[in-house]
């Protein structure tokens, strides 16, 4: 197997369950601009409250994944989740300036920025 390759996926789903399971190193995702479900999952795009779009909501949801990892879900039930890499979509006209924000307040709290290969076991 090449050790050097990473798989990116959704954190606590079956995909990085099976990867892990055969041995392949893998990144957990978390969502900066999406509600979660109590099982973890993302919420549905077709549901009311999937996206986030305040700008300060979602950077609360980050600093809790990252520095706690815990997320609040959809239902307001707070949930373990392991937050190794940042998804922020960048299909907004905002997209860049958005996750500036989010660097400059992971630095502010004392996240370090790295490469996935350079920390990942």
């Amino acid at each position: 197997m090449d050790h050097s390759l990473i798989l990116f996926a959704l954190a606590g789903s079956e995909s990085i369950k099976a990867a892990e399971k055969v041995g392949l190193r893998t990144a957990s995702e978390v969502f900066a601009d999406r509600s979660y479900q109590e099982d973890g999952s993302l919420t549905p795009r077709k549901l009311p409250g999937a996206m986030i779009t305040d700008e300060a909501a979602s950077i609360k949801q980050v600093l809790s994944m990252v520095l706690d990892q815990k997320v609040t879900t959809l239902s307001g039930k707070v949930i373990p989740v392991k937050a190794e890499s940042l998804c922020v979509h960048g299909d907004g006209e905002k997209a860049l300036l958005f996750t500036q924000k989010i660097r400059e307040e992971l630095q502010k709290n004392g996240v370090e920025i790295a490469a996935a290969g350079t920390f990942l076991k």
